[in-house]
């Protein structure tokens, strides 16, 4: 795709009104549609949100994100970053202010989450991308980001399953999965 084509997509993708209860986002020149997600899933974004200090941490949900030089504009889950580093307003906030992304795995965001999305937050520089698998009943922690576009990737990785203390270093907070829901009659997959 080319620079003129990708600022057209970008500048469709900001005028772009969804329909009621639809999530949309662009990923690498892609528009991706998806539908409101499971109990399950909202559940555990909520768990997390309540686990992490509000008087030290801004939590924000669906929160479009910036990253420079991609064509993309993921809106996690959940990120985490500094009080007082973002914007008052505005539809996009730049992935350098972002300390934590939280994707919470659905039925149909398995590649997207392990895939294309590690690659985009890494490529943002990112520092930690934390995925949240209620497929496999596990938690993959990933961090120290390196590379560029599509080739960019976390060099380190950490899985935690369901009911284990979860250590996030960068936000000093052990995050409890005990609680952590899963989907039933769910076809694991071949992702760590």
């Amino acid at each position: 795709m080319t620079a003129v084509d990708d600022r057209g997509m970008t500048r469709f993708f900001e005028e772009f009104e969804p329909p009621e209860g639809i999530k949309i986002e662009l990923l690498r020149g892609e528009v991706v549609m998806m539908a409101a997600p499971d109990l399950v899933h909202n559940r555990i974004v909520t768990a997390v949100q309540d686990q992490i200090p509000p008087q030290r941490w801004e939590r924000l949900q669906t929160t479009d994100l910036d990253i420079a030089n991609e064509a993309s504009e993921p809106v996690p889950d959940l990120l985490v970053l500094e009080p007082g580093v973002a914007p008052d307003s505005g539809r996009l906030l730049p992935s350098s202010l972002v300390t934590l992304v939280v994707e919470v795995v659905s039925k149909t965001s398995v590649d997207r989450d392990y895939g294309v999305k590690r690659s985009i937050y890494a490529a943002g520089g990112v520092p930690a991308y934390l995925i949240i698998d209620p497929v496999m009943a596990h938690c993959v922690l990933l961090t120290e980001p390196v590379g560029v576009g599509e080739e960019a990737d976390y060099r380190a990785q950490r899985v935690t399953k369901f009911g284990a203390p979860l250590p996030l270093e960068s936000l000093d907070v052990e995050l409890d999965t005990t609680d952590f829901g899963t989907y039933k009659a769910v076809r694991p997959h071949r992702y760590p």
